[in-house]
């Protein structure tokens, strides 16, 4: 079973900073890449940052557009650890955040795993 946990939600005045934590738990083998995604009421959980490790896919590291510039995303794939680094918040980044692993456990096929979501809340 693998599990992910996260940390680091909460209140932040727009223009402040907030760092996301993700440790990936369990009977993973290997995790391929890791994600943050946000999801408002109402509206379609949308891709913030991915990560890929340097020997899957395009082992590229991409921000969406709307965080390009104030976001970084840092993992350690080798840790199963990946957090990401939030500045120059706005309200519109105001949203429920999920992280993403990418990977295969001992049954062999590559899955998503998902973490239950942490609240970022920004505020004036």
């Amino acid at each position: 079973q693998v599990q992910l946990v996260e940390s680091g939600g909460g209140l932040v005045e727009p223009g402040g900073s907030l760092k996301l934590s993700c440790i990936v738990h369990g009977s993973i083998v290997r995790v391929l890449a890791v994600a943050w995604h946000r999801q408002v009421p109402g509206k379609e959980r949308e891709l913030v940052a991915r990560m890929n490790a340097d020997d899957y896919e395009d082992g590229l590291t991409t921000y969406s557009d709307a965080v390009k510039g104030r976001f970084t995303i840092v993992g350690d794939l080798a840790k199963n650890t990946v957090d990401l680094q939030m500045g120059s918040l706005k309200p519109e980044d105001t949203a429920m955040y999920y992280c993403e692993a990418e990977g295969y456990d001992l049954t062999g096929p590559i899955d998503d795993y998902w973490g239950p979501g942490t609240l970022v809340t920004v505020f004036s």
